[in-house]
């Protein structure tokens, strides 16, 4: 099995962050705006992602957990139907107004990893944006900026 493993400082808190990043059903759309076009849930527990690219996931929510700030979810079909997926997202105080992301996807055939280590590093910087962004929103420190990058995601590589 192959692993991508990515981590990302956040200049915004923790409790910012996970205010996107835990919402299952709108969050990927929410904190990769132009990286994502569209995550809809379909039944509890199970949404579809669609990327700029017009690759479109199913994901089964696998486990949240508010107080640790990690959401767990996998790939269940549609566009990619690997052996095994698992990927995770958490978020960690770096102190009062900085985070560290930490990003982790899990997959076999390890053939998929190419491709997804390259839409998971196209999708770090938008991400890592949006999410300060909402932060400054949140703690009404609204800073004009140009808006969150719109990046092309790499085809998922299946």
């Amino acid at each position: 099995m192959a692993s991508v493993i990515r981590e990302v400082f956040i200049e915004a808190p923790e409790e910012c962050c996970w205010d996107l990043l835990g919402d299952f059903a709108e969050g990927p759309q929410r904190f990769a705006p132009g990286y994502v076009t569209g995550s809809l849930l379909t039944e509890p527990g199970e949404r579809l992602v669609t990327f700029t690219t017009g690759d479109v996931v199913r994901e089964r929510l696998i486990a949240i957990d508010d107080q640790a700030r990690r959401i767990v979810w996998a790939w269940v079909g549609d566009a990619v139907q690997p052996i095994h997926n698992n990927s995770s997202m958490q978020v960690f105080a770096h102190g009062p107004d900085r985070s560290r992301l930490v990003w982790v996807h899990d997959v076999l055939p390890d053939e998929l990893v190419t491709g997804l280590a390259a839409a998971m590093d196209g999708g770090l910087p938008v991400i890592k944006q949006t999410l300060e962004a909402h932060a400054n929103q949140q703690l009404g420190q609204i800073v004009p900026g140009p808006a969150p990058a719109k990046q092309e995601p790499a085809p998922l590589g299946y």
